[in-house]
């Protein structure tokens, strides 16, 4: 990995979406070099399906040798920011580097995206990063080498990139096209620059996007960090440029990149907005056993709630041997007040599950309520009894449908 060379001791750095991940990666690298860290992110009670908040980054931060500075921030907020921004100052003395890393995913069609998800993605991703850099920058024009850093892609107009995700694609450029504004706006004042992976990278919402087996073709945040690093220690003429993480730590001398990875040795899977087409990385996920959730263009990315607990238990126990002896696709239509559409395929592979549609024509659909879909897979409702009385619809394959049964009894174990 690349070692700290003391550069960044006594900056501080402004991240913004740095109570995990990527963000808190990037945090710990800063202050081994003894920087100054303001975290600005939303959590600040601990979350019921994601780690860290800001004040268990801080103490992480401080343990590393920084100095930290915890600040509950939606960057949606104009408010928030500008009390932040002042409370940085008013600590550290001002801002030497801002990191625009917080965003906000959806990764589905024009007729499926809400206009609230495609407002948060806009209001996190773009509007977010253009505000929190606007307040910045007067700041940050009074230090001696200042530097903003978007977590954000090159700019690739292939329609490929659009046709499935066209409002995330939209609110992800825009944080790029900052990049591009701002590095030309303020030339040879502040160095404006963009960074993304070359490999997808293991976080709550890559996991969320590909099952229980994306991790293992993913690398470790380290390598975000190591490579943001590698940017914030070169001087502020270095700019407008739109970094790819492997590329850098390269040129920075990196031969062995088998560090970064979750598991070494294991083919890695390309990120988004590169050269490899959205078709070909989802046929690439199912052939090492995740589950791409984006392949249909349909489902959303990153689905909460009780439905989605119920589906990382059942991505779990799913085996070989299950779908020897199922053999068969499931589609689950659900209406009520976690509605969509999900599906668990016991006929390839070592099966899957996730949502969206089916990744062949399923055997059986169900329909039920989203909360008697809860109460069946887990042990509070038999399929017989909930399809006697109505509450289930099922068409297609009657025998599968008791076969299904079996899954549901070893679901119960494991609630």
């Amino acid at each position: 990995m690349l070692q700290n060379t003391g550069k960044l001791a006594g900056c501080t750095v402004f991240i913004t979406g740095a109570s995990r991940g990527i963000g808190k990666a990037i945090a710990l690298k800063a202050a081994r070099d003894g920087a100054n860290v303001v975290i600005a992110a939303k959590t600040a009670d601990p979350h019921p399906k994601l780690p860290g908040t800001i004040y268990t980054a801080a103490a992480e931060i401080e343990a590393a040798g920084g100095k930290a500075l915890p600040c509950i921030v939606d960057v949606r907020d104009e408010k928030q920011i500008n009390e932040a921004v002042e409370q940085a100052v008013e600590k550290f003395g001002g801002i030497d580097i801002l990191v625009n890393n917080a965003s906000a995913i959806n990764l589905t069609g024009t007729l499926e995206t809400p206009m609230k998800k495609v407002d948060l993605m806009l209001g996190i991703n773009l509007r977010g990063t253009y505000l929190t850099s606007k307040l910045c920058i007067p700041h940050l024009l009074k230090s001696r080498n200042p530097h903003i850093l978007n977590l954000s892609p090159p700019l690739n107009l292939n329609p490929i990139w659009f046709k499935n995700h066209t409002a995330y694609t939209m609110a992800k450029y825009g944080m790029s096209m900052c990049v591009l504004g701002m590095a030309e706006e303020f030339r040879g004042s502040i160095a404006v620059n963009a960074l993304w992976p070359k490999t997808a990278i293991q976080t709550a919402a890559m996991d969320m996007l590909g099952g229980s087996m994306i991790g293992k073709q993913c690398r470790k945040v380290e390598i975000m960090a190591d490579a943001a690093y590698a940017i914030l220690k070169k001087p502020s003429s270095f700019t407008g440029q739109f970094v790819i993480d492997e590329d850098i730590l390269k040129k920075e001398g990196i031969k062995d990149f088998d560090i970064y990875a979750v598991e070494p040795g294991h083919p890695l899977l390309p990120d988004f907005f590169l050269d490899q087409e959205p078709e070909d990385l989802a046929k690439q996920m199912e052939e090492h056993g995740a589950t791409p959730v984006f392949k249909s263009g349909k489902a959303d990315s990153v689905p909460m709630g009780p439905i989605s607990d119920m589906f990382n238990i059942i991505r779990g126990i799913l085996s070989p041997d299950i779908v020897k002896t199922t053999q068969g696709v499931y589609r689950f239509d659900l209406s009520g007040e976690h509605a969509g559409v999900w599906y668990i395929d016991l006929k390839n592979d070592a099966g899957s599950a996730g949502s969206g549609e089916p990744p062949v024509k399923a055997d059986v659909v169900m329909t039920l309520d989203s909360g008697d879909f809860v109460k069946m897979f887990g042990g509070k409702l038999k399929p017989t009894m909930a399809f006697m009385s109505g509450k289930l619809k099922i068409k297609g394959d009657m025998g599968l449908a008791i076969k299904l049964e079996k899954m549901m009894a070893m679901m119960k174990s494991k609630l």
